[in-house]
């Protein structure tokens, strides 16, 4: 049993999650920096999901899927497949409505994510560290136990309750005129995109993606979705594979995707730790250093720029 796959959310659906989410998920701040502001020359307004429970925006997807199932559905729980944020957003919206929670993660995942999880309640299952082995362990656990699987990023609920950062966004930062988010599995930027464009469709969008996961720009290039990509990057977050049905959004709303190498991004990190004072993982300092990669792009522009997560191994900082 699943929720609702392989269907983009539409804006209704998306402000319906909006109203589910509200007495759970933060409203989470928009930070300026003059300094970061100089140096790309554009004004940038940063959306700081690193402040989300649990860390991360994940948490808005994973709680509108577990607060729009039945009673029926949600006595059986729910499953997934996750390196981190989603798998800890999963168990603490799971743990608002008193429901279990299973979580299938890789080997090799990030200690500190894995502690989250574990904290927030999950059922963990180990399985091999490749996609195949994460989907075959949850479907296995999804046929044992009757739990309702929700997707880390193809699940129409987390796409719907992702776009809900889009419209806290743009009231806090009226006369945006461009959007940036990391793209992995493609569940925020779809969701992202879709809330913007029904909002202004004059929003120019973009996405920042690891050059060693670079799958979603190589897909936009040839037309059709690239598989063959295997990650090599530090940015764990976005390793995923991007999703058919979120390829479709980022195609069909022109989402030009920037690929940053994993140096880049630890210099944009560094940079957003220094300068707005914020800790936030390497994956959500890919759309900074896209800015600044392209900077002639984003140029005089007011664009918004989400800050993904904040979930940070303090002993295996990148840069050392």
């Amino acid at each position: 049993m699943s929720t609702l796959q392989g269907t983009l959310p539409s804006f209704e659906q998306i402000r319906d999650a909006a109203a589910r989410i509200a007495q759970h998920a933060r409203v989470t701040p928009v930070l300026r920096s003059d300094a970061l502001d100089a140096l790309s020359g554009a004004e940038l307004h940063f959306k700081c999901e690193n402040l989300q429970r649990g860390g991360a925006f994940k948490f808005r997807g994973a709680c509108n899927a577990v607060w729009a199932l039945s009673d029926e559905q949600a006595a059986h729980g729910v499953v997934t497949h996750s390196s981190g944020n989603h798998g800890n957003a999963l168990a603490m919206s799971a743990a608002t409505r008193d429901i279990a929670a299973h979580v299938v993660v890789p080997e090799g995942a990030v200690r500190a994510k894995i502690e989250a999880i574990e904290r927030a309640g999950a059922i963990l299952h180990r399985c091999a560290p490749t996609q195949a082995a994460r989907e075959a362990m949850t479907a296995e656990v999804e046929k044992t136990t009757g739990a309702v699987l929700v997707h880390p990023y193809a699940d129409t609920q987390v796409m719907a309750g992702q776009g809900t950062l889009v419209l806290e966004l743009l009231q806090q930062a009226p006369g945006l005129d461009a959007l940036i988010t990391p793209v992995g599995g493609g569940g925020l930027a779809s969701g992202a995109a879709i809330a913007a464009h029904a909002i202004n469709p004059s929003l120019v969008l973009f996405g920042a993606e690891p050059q060693g996961a670079d799958d979603a720009a190589q897909s936009l290039e040839h037309g059709s979705r690239v598989t063959t990509v295997v990650p090599d990057t530090l940015c764990d977050g976005l390793r995923a594979l991007v999703g058919e049905r979120n390829l479709d959004a980022l195609r069909a709303h022109h989402v030009d995707v920037i690929t940053v190498s994993d140096a880049e991004t630890i210099a944009a990190m560094q940079l957003l730790w220094s300068e707005l004072k914020q800790v936030v993982e390497v994956s959500s300092a890919t759309v900074l250093a896209a800015i600044l990669k392209q900077r002639e792009r984003f140029a005089g522009r007011r664009v918004g720029v989400v800050l993904t997560g904040g979930n940070v191994d303090l002993q295996a900082l990148p840069w050392y």
